[in-house]
């Protein structure tokens, strides 16, 4: 401790023979500091003092952008200063190969020596005055929890463009993957609002509202409460990978909305994904045109019903000073509950005017035509698309539709509700490429180490073991955007139904599962399905259970895929909602979901003129399999519930037909448990999966 009263004169013994060489100012003013930075470690050091100069002879990388939940710390920026886009990296370009290149190491040791050197000259006498300190020849080792971690370090050992590449597409496909990979939307206004194209796109917008008559401005009377509204920002490319336009959409937050008093009827049609799927795999296999249609502003051309009230939204001048001013809405805009119902109402009977018949099994499905003149129709709220092996009856409806909508050909289908569509002579791709990539890079998961399965095998995933999470949210979050993936991602879809089923309370050892799951889509971003072209009519289903699974209620899960020749176009994996009494009986259950699926898909082939007279299905217990071909009643079968039984039924009347697969070739096993890695693999391949952005190397 030293006393208050102690005064240092350095002029004085022992500092006198290096005063004269040490100063207040920056000794070292012209020596380059390196700023050391982790791709998942913030480092809280203020770097505001530090000059930053560019070495040759170093390797300068940057960090990917985190998500919400991770941050680095930067050198502050005016508020008044525009904020710039700042695009992701372009994520098919491949990683560097320089042989020249700097590894982490050897880049800290040469700006050691660098330093040592220019401070040397300095101040000789202070350097000789003490002994080189030795450096430690130990090796060390990461605390546990830091292994998954690459700390202190500006490079990355997993780098994303390792596992994605754009070698393998031809040059406009790759030109468009990479715009859609890189272009900027903002997510609020106040972002928009700096960008002259956004403010243009925002402008339209309003003009398209004032021009329809969507609302009056009109004072809020007593006793009503308005609803917020948003802008939500998109843009759209053309086939070639080009921007089209910038599209903002006001949006009115229905959430808000009261039942009874804004809103009474909401249901609304929208095509199934297996509609989709089995849309593009009747597309590949007959040879057909796909076009896509986007109507603009599509939801102002139904009528409400209701009297609901909007805040004025931002951006919208008003020439009146009065106070207290809303919007009355006239017509439907996005984001209201009855929004959809109006415009499905209104485009379907525009659509049914023209000679179309809508389909039973699918109500998004509209159908018109015989043989080579037929035409298919799909809709998604306000995207649509067509397809049909004549062209020119494809011009006509298009023709049709822009009489009545203000409607925008997109050209042939390449991107829809977030799946990528590639195709060529060989057959179609479908990916989630884009959205995978958008998850790994809002988790902070882009640089993490890529795992080779889902989920470890076997797994101990309970719904009481393990601490629970303070906040769900994020948990919930992430399970909901996975969910989203398993439509193109049948290697993932046990994993992320099992993981769903712990979204009301939500524990660490799950959210660990998720983020290796993450991993594991990390080393796989680009993979997807594959609809062949030279692919038969031929429907079957494999379909499997897991006897008594859950360690918590003791339930069976079952699993099935269905095939049209050899294109997967359905699948599901889910807990049964009772317990089974023995294998047999799990099998059984497992086997009239399969049946049923198969019953819907056989009667939408229907609505497309394909008749199919007999659908295979393949089961790998035997005893099941005689359940079902005799009419057997005891003891062990005579609980089953009568739904159940009319897999007989539809084996008497010639639909179905039952064949006995090997354990080691049964599809559907990949949707009941966790697979160790050789069995993975086998089905993945034998599933048909592609992987057509994968790196050459």
């Amino acid at each position: 401790m030293v006393s208050r009263n102690v005064v240092f004169h350095e002029s004085i013994f022992p500092y006198h023979s290096i005063a004269s060489s040490i100063s207040t100012d920056d000794p070292f003013p012209d020596i380059s500091l390196p700023v050391v930075c982790s791709d998942n470690v913030s480092s809280t050091q203020d770097t505001s003092r530090l000059h930053v100069h560019a070495d040759p002879h170093a390797t300068h990388t940057t960090d990917m952008d985190h998500g919400p939940e991770s941050s680095t710390e930067s050198v502050p920026q005016d508020e008044h200063e525009p904020l710039q886009p700042q695009p992701d990296p372009d994520p098919v370009q491949p990683a560097s190969e320089d042989p020249h290149e700097t590894a982490p190491s050897d880049l800290h040791e040469h700006v050691v020596e660098q330093i040592v050197e220019q401070v040397v000259p300095h101040v000789p006498a202070v350097i000789d005055q003490f002994p080189v300190v030795r450096r430690s020849s130990r090796a060390t080792t990461k605390p546990s929890y830091l292994q998954h971690y690459h700390c202190n370090t500006a490079t990355c050992s997993y780098p994303i463009q390792d596992y994605i590449s754009s070698a393998r597409l031809s040059s406009s496909y790759a030109t468009f993957v990479a715009n859609v990979s890189s272009a900027y939307e903002p997510s609020f206004y106040h972002q928009a609002v700096r960008f002259p194209e956004w403010q243009k796109a925002m402008a339209e917008e309003l003009h398209a509202m004032d021009s329809l008559c969507t609302w009056t401005v009109v004072p809020l009377p007593d006793g009503k409460k308005p609803i917020d509204c948003k802008w939500v920002y998109r843009v759209k490319y053309h086939t070639d990978g080009t921007v089209d336009r910038y599209k903002a959409r006001l949006v009115a937050k229905g959430f808000t909305q009261v039942e009874g008093i804004d809103y009474i009827d909401t249901f609304s049609p929208v095509a199934k994904m297996t509609s989709f799927k089995l849309l593009l795999a009747l597309v590949a296999s007959q040879g057909w045109h796909l076009l896509q249609l986007d109507v603009n502003n599509a939801f102002l051309n139904g009528l409400l019903d209701e009297e609901v009230y909007m805040k004025i939204p931002l951006g919208y001048k008003v020439d009146s000073a009065e106070s207290n001013l809303v919007c009355k809405l006239n017509k439907s805009i996005y984001g209201l509950k009855q929004a959809s119902r109006q415009w499905f109402h209104t485009f379907s009977s525009v659509v049914l005017k023209l000679g179309f018949v809508q389909s039973s099994s699918e109500h998004s499905l509209f159908v018109k035509g015989t043989g080579d003149d037929l035409v298919a129709l799909l809709v998604y709220v306000d995207d649509i698309i067509i397809a049909g092996k004549d062209m020119s009856a494809l011009a006509l409806v298009r023709e049709f539709l822009q009489q009545h909508f203000k409607l925008k050909d997109l050209g042939p289908l390449r991107y829809f509700l977030g799946f990528e569509v590639a195709r060529n002579a060989s057959g179609i791709s479908l990916s989630q490429r884009h959205y995978a990539l958008q998850i790994l890079e809002d988790t902070g998961s882009l640089g993490k180490k890529p795992a080779e399965l889902p989920i470890v095998s076997p797994h101990k995933l309970s719904a009481h073991e393990g601490e629970l999470l303070p906040d769900p949210q994020i948990y919930r979050r992430l399970v909901g955007r996975l969910l989203y993936l398993t439509h193109t991602r049948p290697d993932i879809t046990y994993i992320v139904h099992l993981l769903s089923q712990f979204v009301s309370s939500p524990r660490l050892p799950h959210l660990n599962a998720v983020y290796h799951l993450l991993s594991y889509i990390k080393a796989t971003p680009g993979m997807g399905l594959f609809f062949s072209a030279s692919c038969t009519m031929q429907l079957s289903a494999f379909v499997d259970s897991d006897y008594s699974s859950c360690p918590d209620t003791r339930r069976s899960t079952t699993g099935f895929c269905t095939y049209l020749g050899g294109n997967i176009i359905s699948w599901k994996s889910k807990k049964q909602h009772t317990v089974s009494r023995s294998s047999c009986e799990a099998e059984y259950r497992a086997m009239a979901s399969a049946v049923c699926e198969l019953v819907w898909i056989v009667a939408l082939l229907s609505s497309f003129q394909i008749s199919v007279e007999t659908a295979f299905l393949y089961c790998d217990n035997q005893a099941a399999i005689h359940l079902a071909q005799n009419q057997v009643f005891h003891e062990r079968t005579k609980h089953i519930e009568v739904d159940c039984h009319f897999v007989r039924e539809k084996l008497c009347s010639g639909f179905l037909r039952l064949f006995h697969v090997r354990s080691g070739d049964q599809l559907a096993d990949i949707f009941t448990k966790a697979l160790h890695s050789p069995a993975f693999r086998h089905f993945i391949d034998k599933m048909g999966l592609l992987n057509i952005h994968r790196s050459p190397s």
